[in-house]
């Protein structure tokens, strides 16, 4: 039997269209491997929202070159975000000639029909950045889901924020929102077969049905999902501060499914910047939003995305940043340094020095790390029920999972309890992570 290996990078929205990649490919009779020894397909799925994620999408293609020489009938694939930035079709035709196909981030569903092609042409290579009636050709896509028991689904297609720094909009296009029903039956199915944990996924959840006249809305999805039959959680990511209003929490706090658990990108705590990145919101407003979510749901786990760095990001741009850490009290925050993408309005701005930036991002994650640690004390001695996930890293005879308001749990257990809630008595915090003991 043939074999394919997906290499996948960036967010949570890639790791699923992965699954439909691999979908497609288990379509045409080809099985997954691990060894790239052993593929006859080999598919990079790209991301170029940072730096550091596009420069190891070009370091491993470039690896594959050798596997290309000692096989050359290797088929090479690049997909997602990157090959759909200007001008990176011709880098992939000119720098790396043995890739065999190029496809954007809304053709993922052409593969079989060039795989084909390419097989019986001498010409190996193709590409398509152009896709048509994306939503309804990704609505017929075979999924092989890969996450047990998280299952991914996708809500919203597309952004139409164009915040300075972010290249999303220029390379995912659009918001393009699912049709509800569609939705709830994807979610229903899921749980059918087994899966316990749902994330719905979106650059912008909240805005889900903007672009649809039928009335549909993130409250009404969540309102019709939380109706569904079953034992299981539902997570999403991510909001927008400007679209998260008082009719989502509500229902969100009072869900038996929808976990308390809010992923609230706040990027700054200067007004300034936030203007400057064109986020449409102000820290105040930011902060009441807060205060709303502490008010309806005293337990919820606020988590956000922080950034350093900035174009026009002053000193005392940096200390509003940790005066709103301070005052919001994050259980855990993602925490990254600026870095310029190419085709953005921020790229063109004057730049901050990597010594600022270095010294920045350490405060930054140093306070971070203290208010998570303080947080993570109020836990112990208390009990939890925890959706089993895996098993932990680098710790023989333990397993990990999630509480419903998001903090990882680690506690003794087999792999024959993956997929199943357990009750776990907390009776150690170490900063982000808790130890605890399954109780009956």
């Amino acid at each position: 039997m043939n074999k394919y290996k997906i290499t996948t990078y960036g967010c949570q929205m890639n790791v699923h269209e992965s699954e439909k990649v691999a979908g497609l490919l288990e379509k045409l009779e080809y099985s997954a491997t691990d060894d790239i020894n052993e593929a006859d397909i080999v598919v990079f799925n790209t991301c170029c929202i940072r730096d550091t994620a596009e420069m190891r999408a070009f370091g491993n293609i470039g690896v594959v070159k050798h596997q290309k020489k000692k096989n050359p009938n290797l088929i090479v694939v690049v997909v997602g975000c990157m090959s759909q930035q200007e001008g990176y079709l011709d880098i992939f035709k000119q720098k790396y000639p043995y890739v065999d196909i190029v496809l954007g981030s809304r053709n993922i569903a052409m593969l079989p029909k060039m795989i084909l092609e390419s097989k019986n042409s001498k010409s190996k290579f193709r590409s398509n950045l152009q896709p048509d009636d994306y939503l309804e050709t990704d609505e017929k896509t075979p999924v092989t889901r890969t996450s047990f028991p998280n299952a991914w689904v996708n809500i919203i297609y597309g952004c139409n924020n164009f915040c300075t720094y972010c290249i999303v909009p220029y390379v995912r296009g659009r918001e393009i929102s699912r049709d509800i029903d569609s939705v709830v039956k994807e979610v229903k199915s899921c749980v059918d077969e087994g899966y316990k944990e749902i994330t719905l996924l979106g650059q912008n959840v909240n805005s889900y049905g903007n672009d649809r006249s039928d009335g549909a809305s993130f409250a009404k999805l969540l309102a019709e999902i939380d109706k569904i039959e079953g034992k299981f959680r539902v997570r999403f990511m991510t909001s927008h501060p400007k679209d998260l209003n008082e009719e989502i929490v509500d229902i969100i706090a009072n869900s038996k499914k929808i976990c308390k658990n809010i992923h609230l990108p706040a990027q700054s705590g200067s007004n300034s910047v936030l203007e400057a990145m064109n986020r449409r919101y102000t820290v105040e407003h930011y902060l009441s939003l807060i205060d709303m979510i502490r008010e309806k749901m005293p337990d919820c786990g606020i988590t956000s995305d922080i950034m350093i760095g900035f174009p026009t990001e002053t000193e005392q741009d940096f200390e509003d940043t940790l005066t709103l850490i301070k005052k919001a009290q994050y259980s855990s925050a993602f925490t990254f340094v600026y870095s310029p993408r190419q085709g953005t309005i921020a790229a063109k701005m004057e730049q901050i020095s990597p010594a600022v930036k270095k010294s920045r991002i350490m405060k930054l994650v140093a306070l971070q790390n203290s208010v998570t640690r303080q947080i993570s004390k109020n836990y112990i001695g208390k009990e939890y029920e925890v959706l089993v996930e895996d098993k932990a890293n680098k710790l023989d005879g333990y397993m990990c999972g999630r509480t419903d308001c998001g903090r990882l749990v680690t506690f003794k257990g087999d792999e024959n309890l993956i997929g199943e809630f357990v009750n776990v008595k907390i009776n150690e915090a170490h900063s982000a992570s808790l130890f605890g003991n399954i109780v009956e």
